[in-house]
């Protein structure tokens, strides 16, 4: 099939699956409204019907079919995925099992894979891959409108296997083919020091129960050595589930309310902080950027609606929720947000992410690659130097701003 063909395909159902989506919301009303989503349900099989008989060339009807499917996914979720019975199969397999990857958080952009972040040290991140690079083709294989869930299980293999990905950079448009080699991934530990002036500093590239641990000893530890304000760094911190994120949050609340998960068939659920956990009362700043997700960007509304710190950075990507898998009579299954995390402020964080209070943006590091597919020595020593620096620009305005407050 020609790539025009392909383009009109993907075209045309993702328009329909617009219009499915607005009959579908109609239909939740009265009965006159549930008779427009039948018209438009209508309107979705006639266009089918003309692409099928009417276009230039025959088309692969499977394709429409999928890119129907995965578009109106998207439109709504883009974490969601749609797996045909063979792929949920595979996706079942390996669900529960740990094996190597390439350290990339993903989501869907625009019909592609899209990055939200990296685990530190993973060979995506040695690869300079970050927040926003969109996965043009994984091993080959043309992303658009590829399951989410998929494109991880293409991702992940044996150790010291290698995978290919062509990338599209947020300053390079043109696609670059990258080798990425799989590994065993080991999560960062929460590290911490004391800066001038008496301001405690802890960095959290990933969230985990013990990654939470880690903060609430280093807390103390720095409490300990005379620290009187802490700055707590979350850039960069795409791993950790919303639970980690909320049990981030109450080491620093005593009291308000942390979050709240809501769904279309999940009431409600409020989670308030809890003041046997919390460790510390001293004034603090937490920094964000585009790739702070799910766990630590709850944290960040928590923190920042209840005034409880000074928010300082960039927005944060906007992911969390609760997913479930839900089986298709086919076989297959859809995964999907039945349920999302809001803000005390009543906004859905997976939605809108979280805005700091005091914006500063933080400066995009390239990196390039020889013919490959492998970082250039010198660009990848580049990327991987220190960031989180006393002398950054985020660091700098968290410490004025905390300067400012004591005064």
């Amino acid at each position: 099939m020609s790539s025009r063909t392909k383009y009109f395909i993907v075209s045309a159902s993702t328009c329909v699956t617009a219009l499915l989506l607005i009959g579908n919301v109609m239909g939740k009303g009265s009965g006159s409204q549930q008779d427009d989503t039948y018209k438009h349900l209508q309107v979705f099989t006639d266009v089918v019907g003309y692409i099928k008989t009417q276009y230039v060339e025959e088309p692969d009807m499977k394709s429409v079919t999928m890119g129907a499917l995965n578009g109106m996914l998207e439109s709504i979720d883009r974490f969601a995925s749609y797996l045909n019975a063979d792929q949920y199969k595979e996706y079942l397999k390996y669900k529960d099992v740990k094996r190597a990857d390439v350290g990339l958080v993903l989501s869907k952009q625009q019909g592609y894979i899209g990055v939200v972040g990296t685990v530190p040290n993973s060979p995506a991140a040695k690869a300079g891959l970050g927040s926003y690079d969109m996965i043009e083709s994984i091993k080959g294989i043309a992303t658009r409108d590829m399951p989410l869930a998929y494109a991880y299980m293409l991702l992940q293999g044996e150790s010291n296997t290698p995978v290919e990905v062509s990338v599209v950079r947020v300053r390079h448009p043109e696609p670059q083919m990258v080798k990425l080699t799989r590994a065993m991934l080991v999560l960062p530990a929460v590290d911490s020091k004391m800066l001038p002036g008496q301001v405690g500093y802890i960095n959290i590239d990933a969230l985990s129960p013990a990654a939470v641990k880690e903060t609430a000893a280093a807390v103390q530890k720095l409490q300990k050595a005379g620290a009187q304000k802490l700055v707590v760094d979350a850039r960069g911190c795409a791993m950790g589930a919303p639970e980690d994120g909320i049990a981030l949050a109450n080491l620093f609340m005593k009291s308000g309310q942390i979050t709240y998960l809501k769904g279309q068939k999940v009431p409600q659920q409020n989670f308030a902080a809890d003041p046997s956990k919390a460790v510390t009362d001293l004034p603090m700043a937490y920094l964000t950027n585009r790739g702070t997700a799910d766990g630590a960007e709850i944290a960040a509304a928590a923190l920042q609606d209840t005034k409880r710190a000074q928010v300082v950075g960039e927005r944060t990507y906007g992911d969390a929720a609760m997913r479930k898998a839900i089986t298709m009579d086919d076989g297959g299954a859809i995964i999907l947000s039945v349920a999302k995390y809001y803000a005390a402020n009543g906004k859905a964080i997976q939605d809108n992410g979280v805005v700091p209070a005091t914006v500063v943006a933080e400066p995009d590091i390239q990196v390039d690659y020889d013919e490959n597919g492998e970082p250039i020595a010198e660009a990848q020593d580049a990327q991987q130097a220190p960031k989180k620096t006393e002398d950054d620009p985020v660091v700098k305005k968290a410490l004025e701003l905390l300067a400012v407050k004591a005064g």
